[in-house]
């Protein structure tokens, strides 16, 4: 999937600087006539947004209450590009959010091996994040869905895979009430028909593996009349 950069205040003529480049490494751009439409833009899938701290005659003030509002909506990176050379200016734009300040005299080539450092440095935070998410802990029970492991009390714990499966959807709902059916439906993507042994015989065979006294489970809980939850 292309790169997609998002770039505000085209009065720079930053576009038609870098498009070029851009275009040369594989990226998409777009761009923002005003502030209004920049936010419009967010609803797209974009990886890096270039602005700039001066809103048309609004003052650079105004450019930084900008990012702060844009850091609310968005964590991927922004690159300040502005004529705006103050010191003041660079240092309150990165304390409300910005990742990066240059001026319009910076080099283009400068500019490309920055957007390309965000982008880096973007994409490893996403797949650390991704990762952290697919790790799910309640109390101590985690499941680490990367290495399919399954620990309770830091003591690991082997289930058959649709037993896994079973846990896994009940961590990751955690808290919520799910039927013997909603749990057939979900973990096998058919109609449940005669699902009540079924679940029932998964649920006993997990319970004595992950809780210490099966007749009075800590996790894995069943709500009479209603089903199964997990804490």
């Amino acid at each position: 999937m292309k790169k997609r950069i998002l770039i505000y205040n085209n009065r720079t003529k930053i576009a038609e600087e870098m498009e070029p480049l851009l275009i040369g490494e594989g990226f998409e751009y777009i761009v923002a006539a005003d502030v209004q439409e920049l936010h419009e833009k967010l609803s797209q899938e974009i990886h890096l947004m270039l602005v700039d701290v001066e809103l048309n005659d609004k003052g650079w003030d105004k450019g930084i209450e900008m990012i702060a509002s844009l850091r609310k909506k968005s964590s991927v990176p922004v690159i300040v590009v502005s004529a705006q050379s103050a010191e003041t200016a660079k240092i309150m734009a990165l304390e409300a959010g910005a990742d990066d300040y240059v001026t319009t005299d910076c080099n283009p080539l400068e500019l490309l091996a920055r957007i390309k450092s965000q982008l880096r440095r973007y994409v490893q935070l996403v797949n650390m994040c991704s990762e952290v998410d697919r790790v799910y802990r309640v109390d101590g029970l985690e499941i680490n869905d990367i290495q399919r492991t399954v620990t309770v009390e830091g003591r690991n714990v082997r289930l058959t895979p649709i037993e896994y499966k079973i846990l896994r959807f009940l961590v990751q709902q955690h808290g919520r009430v799910f039927s013997n059916s909603q749990i057939y439906e979900n973990i096998w993507n058919m109609q449940a028909i005669g699902a009540d042994n079924t679940i029932a015989v998964h649920i006993r065979h997990i319970r004595e593996k992950i809780e210490r006294n099966p007749k009075e489970p800590r996790y894995l809980k069943v709500v009479w009349g209603n089903g199964y939850k997990v804490g």
